[in-house]
């Protein structure tokens, strides 16, 4: 799904893509920017203003096609992590649409799509939290390998209250995260439930992949080993 442009992420005001009425369909014109999957996407859903009204009002969805004539990708962004997704820039240069591209009601486009963020950010909660689940077991694995003055990591104090620490607020996680997945299939799930699931979980997950990159040592910046990604992505 396309929506942000170089001059507008959230603030759909700064939404220049546009897309008017030509013959039977529409003509869609401008760009995107750190778009995922961008690079892979045989369908993109691509959000632009179809009236001159600012703001979410004159929002509209438009299905573009790898093959049409005029879209065409720009570069594959060079991210901190996350490399193993493409978040890349895409233009639209006078595409031509069939009317049938419009997808659902014209100028409903901001509903539609806030009709859907509970879900997304639900998605990112669960991603966070199997992240950090990742990391303390990285965490756990390495300190009981790693020995230093005569024993292993893992049997000193601190690594043991470390250790503690980071279960209990994966506990947390998984039975908040139980709450959530419920609360969605029943269709309870509100926005601001979401979004706050959204915070905590991607906080937990920096706040445990820090954690146990300290735990690696001076191992843990060397990207042979998983926390190193672990922590970039996070």
């Amino acid at each position: 799904i396309a929506m942000t442009e170089p001059g507008a992420g959230s603030d759909l005001q700064g939404m220049k893509t546009i897309a008017r009425p030509a013959g039977n369909g529409w003509c869609l014109s401008g760009s995107k920017t750190y778009i995922t999957n961008g690079q892979m996407a045989d369908l993109v859903i691509v959000a632009a203003r179809t009236t001159e009204e600012g703001g979410a009002k004159g929002i509209s969805l438009f299905l573009v096609e790898a093959g049409d004539e005029g879209f065409s990708r720009g570069r594959n962004l060079d991210k901190i992590g996350l490399h193993g997704n493409d978040t890349s820039e895409l233009f639209f240069d006078e595409v031509k649409l069939p009317a049938d591209r419009l997808l659902g009601q014209e100028n409903a486009g901001f509903i539609m799509l806030m009709n859907q963020l509970p879900q997304e950010r639900l998605s990112i909660a669960v991603q966070a939290q199997g992240s950090a689940q990742r990391a303390f077991d990285e965490a756990v694995k390495f300190t009981r390998d790693r020995k230093a003055f005569g024993r292993t990591v893992i049997e000193f104090q601190n690594t043991r209250f470390t250790l503690a620490e980071m279960a209990t607020q994966l506990q947390v996680g998984w039975a908040h995260l139980d709450w959530a997945i419920a609360r969605h299939v029943a269709g309870k799930l509100t926005p601001a439930g979401a979004s706050a699931a959204k915070l905590w979980h991607s906080e937990m997950q920096f706040a445990l992949c820090d954690s146990a990159l300290q735990l690696h040592g001076g191992a843990g910046y060397m990207n042979e080993y998983p926390i190193a990604r672990l922590w970039r992505d996070a």
